[in-house]
């Protein structure tokens, strides 16, 4: 007869060893664990707040502090109760938030009451978009944070391209859920044409029933089963409630090219398959890319019929656009100009050396 096996934390020993690469808060964070890993405190709830509302404190009525920390980056605070712990992990204007208790319903409550009130909602502006970014923490894992971002609106950016981009870029804008076949939105030119401008008036204009997203490491995301899983399939506010997404892969030439499927491996595959394949079934997503690459170089299986919501190739506009849009023939070219050469020509500047001095509201728009 088998001899009945030892509680799991019996099993595992805890040891704190640090030494001149540890902080205050890694300890804390061992700290609040303790009372998890040996079993006192079995249930854990916690939330992450993207804006915490100035003067929060995230401790709940009769908190006794334990420990507190503070550096450049970071701020944490160890809290007890009666048969609760609770951590503060903060930093800019966000929060991480986590309750171990003796009881499910207790740490959920305690939570409550830590986090009620907490979140910070930005004042909204006509003239702005929430957009989400993804990104893989060293420290949480796969990451999802949020940006107002400034975006004008169709009318006002709509001399920025060449007409028949301006009449292909009419009629995407209009689009509304009846309207989508494929779930692939390729926008491909040249440098400094004014690609990523275009998503961000698309994100203003499909705001009422689409959240965008723009993730910032796509070489790593379709390579990462996990992370591609946790954007794509995880449910969040916005697919609960029927919106669409919308996610952002820029630069993404190596991904779609021609020889992609030698030498991406399985990340062209997942691409595909998240937009007409088993895992985009079920789930209102689209899947917008830039590329700097020509039509003729990219792979045949990202361009076929049928897969495309739209493909738009975003070009320079013509002399005669140029001369219109700068007000003045004096250094326009005979082939015309590129956006970005005519945001170098109005300040008087070289267009080599436009993206290291732009700053301020127009940075980024001719991208």
């Amino acid at each position: 007869m088998s001899a009945t096996p030892s509680p799991p934390q019996d099993a595992l020993p805890i040891r704190l060893t640090v030494d001149d690469s540890d902080s205050p808060s890694d300890v804390l964070d061992a700290l609040f664990l303790g009372r998890f890993a040996t079993g006192e405190q079995p249930y854990a709830h916690g939330v992450t707040i993207e804006r915490v509302r100035s003067g929060a404190t995230l401790l709940p009525p009769g908190a006794a502090v334990l420990r507190a920390t503070r550096d450049d980056d970071r701020s944490a605070t160890l809290a007890e109760g009666d048969g609760w712990t609770l951590l503060v992990s903060r930093w800019n204007r966000g929060a991480d938030v986590t309750v171990t208790a003796v009881d499910s319903e207790l740490a959920e409550r305690i939570l409550k009451q830590a986090t009620d009130g907490a979140q910070d909602e930005p004042e909204p502006q006509p003239d702005n978009v929430t957009m989400g970014f993804w990104y893989v923490s060293p420290r949480r894992g796969p990451h999802r944070t949020t940006r107002q971002i400034a975006a004008g609106s169709w009318d006002e950016v709509r001399p920025n391209y060449t007409a028949p981009v301006a009449e292909a870029m009419d009629r995407l804008m209009k689009v509304t859920p009846d309207d989508i076949a494929g779930r692939l939105l390729l926008l491909h030119g040249p440098p400094g044409t004014g690609k990523t401008s275009a998503l961000r008036t698309l994100a203003r204009s499909w705001r009422d029933w689409c959240q965008v997203d723009c993730v910032l490491d796509p070489e790593r995301l379709f390579n990462d089963v996990g992370y591609l899983m946790d954007i794509a399939i995880g449910e969040d506010d916005g697919t609960t409630k029927g919106r669409w997404r919308l996610l952002l892969l820029e630069d993404c030439d190596e991904l779609i090219r021609g020889e992609a499927r030698h030498t991406a491996g399985q990340a062209l595959s997942r691409l595909l398959n998240l937009t007409d394949g088993l895992l985009g079934q079920g789930r209102n997503v689209l899947v917008g890319v830039t590329t700097n690459e020509d039509l003729e170089r990219l792979h045949p299986a990202v361009v076929r019929p049928g897969r495309c919501l739209a493909r738009i190739e975003v070009g320079r506009l013509t002399r005669e656009e140029s001369v219109a849009w700068l007000g003045t023939e004096e250094g326009v070219g005979r082939e015309g100009a590129t956006l970005a050469e005519l945001f170098a020509l109005r300040r008087g500047t070289s267009p080599a050396a436009v993206p290291d001095q732009v700053r301020g509201r127009d940075a980024g728009l001719y991208l």
